[in-house]
């Protein structure tokens, strides 16, 4: 299966993200690729959170949401939009991806589940959890077979829910992401390839990358990583493009038989010394 990643530079309208969608989508199907993902904040990337609210609307309204249905459809493709923000109420929306058939069915939801509260050295901070109702449940789908499991951004700093997901079957994992350029110079491709080696698994990670429109700078670098660790396909840079990679399913297993740690799992107690 031929899957890709579209790397974007998402700004602070709806509409012109949607233009790089369509053409960056395009690119991928026109690249044979079967399974299309966008990065995390597909639709906008607005630090401003009265400008958000102004421009972001629920799912049953939201322009990205529709559009994606139909390119699916158009293109035959599973669309994995990485995140957008989908409007709950007038306090909070959800970090939210959307996965649509080559119908153009919507086969999944998945809201975050970690939320980016953090301050970090060069005077950064997030409070996602300020914006975004975290959400509770992890998903997995089937992509033609393949087990594909759910993720956004800093879930990955989050071993446990990829690991559940293996433990179901899930050959193939995700984290479609907009890591800042900061803590992506120091962990994401150390971050994305242990996901990927301790879970002997496929991991498929789009990318924001640049200098942003609402000040935010990040790191780019899209990958597809094989179970065995190893990058096969990579945007050696922050600009937006695509990416793709020819996977292999029984890679999977093959990598679990070499490595049989999802079957040497043992469950532990633990007691301090205080």
């Amino acid at each position: 299966m031929r899957v890709a990643c579209v790397q974007m530079r998402s700004g602070v309208r709806i509409a012109d993200n949607m233009e790089t969608v369509d053409a960056l989508v395009r690119q991928a199907a026109e690249q044979g690729a079967k399974y299309v993902q966008t990065p995390e904040m597909t639709g906008i990337l607005q630090k401003s959170r009265r400008k958000l609210f102004e421009e972001i609307s629920p799912e049953e309204e939201d322009p990205l949401v529709k559009l994606a249905g139909e390119l699916a459809a158009e293109l035959g493709v599973f669309l994995h939009i990485g995140s957008h923000a989908i409007r709950l109420s007038d306090e909070k929306a959800a970090n939210r991806c959307f996965v649509f058939d080559p119908s153009g069915k919507l086969i999944q939801r998945y809201d975050k589940i970690h939320m980016f509260d953090v301050d970090l050295d060069n005077g950064e901070s997030w409070r996602e959890s300020k914006v975004y109702l975290p959400g509770e449940a992890s998903h997995t789908i089937s992509v033609d077979g393949c087990k594909v499991g759910l993720a956004i951004c800093y879930d990955v700093r989050f071993p446990h829910l990829f690991r559940e997901q293996a433990l179901t079957g899930a050959q193939v994992l995700t984290c479609p992401a907009a890591f800042t350029r900061q803590t992506g110079r120091a962990h994401w491709h150390t971050l994305l390839k242990a996901r990927a080696i301790e879970n002997g698994a496929y991991m498929i990670a789009a990318a924001q990358g640049g200098d942003h429109e609402d000040g935010r700078e990040t790191y780019g670098h899209s990958l597809i990583i094989n179970p065995w660790g190893e990058i096969i396909a990579e945007n050696n840079s922050e600009d937006p493009g695509v990416i793709v990679a020819d996977i292999e399913p029984e890679q999977s297993r093959i990598a679990r038989q070499k490595i049989p740690n999802l079957a040497n799992s043992r469950s532990f107690v633990f007691e301090s010394a205080e």
